[in-house]
């Protein structure tokens, strides 16, 4: 849980310098063992092997009382679901209720520090697993996600001509894994037509009018790459006329795989591959709006959003991301609320436009 992607770093790539680890439960913690299940079996490309706390770079100094109060917001939904085989919601019930009491007891003086009494929680209720890939590298990339502001009006009118679109109701999300076991984890979207589930509009129909004189307008932004950007990070803020904040949450999608527009500018020698990033992104697209409107069209990927009043940004968990300790991953290798110790390197304020 060191280290997570802050929900205030702008996106730029850095080198991981090891990856160590989901945690699992501990057999004296479970009434199964998940931990022997995860290094017996292989996650889609993620091999698992036992490790140690002491293995795991500055474990010791990293203020696990952070650390535990983002485990804490993660339990709910482990409570109410379990986590698959790391643990069934009676299993994460009982270690949560731990945690409550080791969290209750820091500030009426437990005779610990309070990120020791966090890091012995851990301790004695989790097991540390050392992550790779398939080749069994443990060092790989990681991307920073941040919250976007973006500036718009409840209205249109003026220079805010672009719209943030509510979910539609005629949009269909299908779990495929609900009709086959193996394709536990996918999903399709689309919309019924004389009885039929076929492909919902891509990017290019809904900027072009498909979804024209449907009352489907959540807000009106002036920037058509903003809200490009938007859509990418799945939610954001934006800064109304009137001086108000309107935070958005992604509510789904129109099913179309994505498509890395920074790809496809490789791809024709617009930008080389060393300069990509989306700040040379930006650049591109501002000085080339013809072009740049055709090439974000190429990604047919559209996301939809909700207005969204409590704290966040939300995570795919349905609770608030946490800066420096929330991290994205891909639930069909982990599932979701699960801790994990990342060892990278933060980019350093130069890094940072």
């Amino acid at each position: 849980m060191h280290r997570f992607h802050s929900a205030r770093l702008h996106a730029k790539l850095w080198n991981i310098r090891a990856l160590i680890g989901a945690l699992s439960l501990l057999a004296a913690a479970a009434a199964c063992t998940p931990s022997e299940k995860a290094v017996d079996g292989d996650a889609g490309k993620a091999r698992f092997g036992p490790a140690r706390f002491a293995d795991l770079p500055g474990w010791a100094a990293d203020d696990h009382s952070a650390a535990l109060d983002t485990f804490l917001k993660s339990c709910p939904p482990l409570i109410r679901h379990g986590a698959g085989t790391l643990g069934s919601a009676a299993d994460w019930a009982r270690v949560c209720a731990m945690a409550e009491q080791v969290a209750a007891a820091m500030p009426a003086g437990s005779g610990l520090e309070p990120r020791t009494a966090a890091r012995l929680f851990f301790e004695r209720h989790f097991e540390p697993l050392a992550v790779a890939g398939a080749d069994g590298a443990a060092n790989g990339l990681i991307t920073g996600y941040y919250e976007p502001e973006l500036r718009g009006a409840r209205q249109r009118g003026g220079v805010y001509t672009v719209p943030l679109y509510l979910r539609p109701p005629d949009l269909v999300a299908v779990d495929l894994g609900r009709f086959d076991e193996e394709l536990k984890g996918k999903q399709i979207a689309g919309r019924v037509v004389q009885g039929r589930l076929v492909p919902y509009h891509d990017r290019a129909r809904i900027e072009r009018g498909a979804l024209n004189d449907r009352k489907l307008e959540l807000v009106w932004v002036d920037s058509a790459s903003d809200a490009f950007f938007l859509h990418v990070q799945g939610s954001g803020r934006v800064a109304l006329r009137d001086g108000t904040i309107l935070r958005v949450g992604y509510a789904g999608t129109n099913g179309h795989d994505y498509s890395s527009i920074g790809r496809t500018l490789i791809q024709r020698g617009a930008v080389p591959r060393e300069q990509m990033s989306m700040q040379a992104i930006r650049a591109w697209l501002a000085a080339n709006p013809a072009e740049g409107a055709a090439l974000m069209r190429t990604n047919k990927s559209f996301v939809f959003f909700r207005e969204h009043t409590g704290p966040g940004p939300l995570g795919a968990l349905g609770v608030a991301l946490t800066p420096e300790r929330s991290i994205a991953i891909d639930r069909r290798r982990f599932p979701l609320g699960m801790p994990v110790w990342l060892d990278t390197v933060l980019p350093g304020p130069e890094a940072v436009p």
